[in-house]
């Protein structure tokens, strides 16, 4: 079964840094268009950056110029590297993606990313 699994979330302080991974279990998905999301308690679920397949990012604009998105395709895992974090970054982040000939979009469980201030 195809599944994707978020790791390296924790605790930092605000202004930190802390990269989390998505590794998939399938390369075709990992090369395709990937995303990140993110939901904070009582909200919703937003995007926060996207890798393209041919390796174009683009960023939340509240994320931009601290966070990069970036594949490894031999490792098959996406990274969310994010600097001078703040504490409303706090939340469970989600990697998202599809498979090239299909529409159902594929989500990790999460990983807690929570930033003190």
């Amino acid at each position: 079964q195809v599944q994707l699994v978020e790791s390296g979330g924790g605790l930092v302080q605000a202004g930190g840094s802390l990269r989390i991974s998505c590794q998939a279990s399938s390369d075709a998905l990992v090369r395709n268009v990937m995303k990140w999301f993110r939901q904070a308690p009582g909200g919703e679920r937003d995007g926060v950056a996207t890798i393209s397949a041919g390796g174009t990012a683009c960023y939340a604009d509240d994320v931009k110029g601290r966070f990069t998105i970036s594949r490894d395709g031999a490792k098959s895992t996406i990274y969310l590297q994010m600097n001078n974090l703040k504490p409303e970054a706090t939340a469970v982040y989600y990697c998202n993606g599809r498979l090239p000939w299909n529409t159902r979009d594929i989500w990790g469980r999460g990983t807690q990313v929570t930033v003190s201030s």
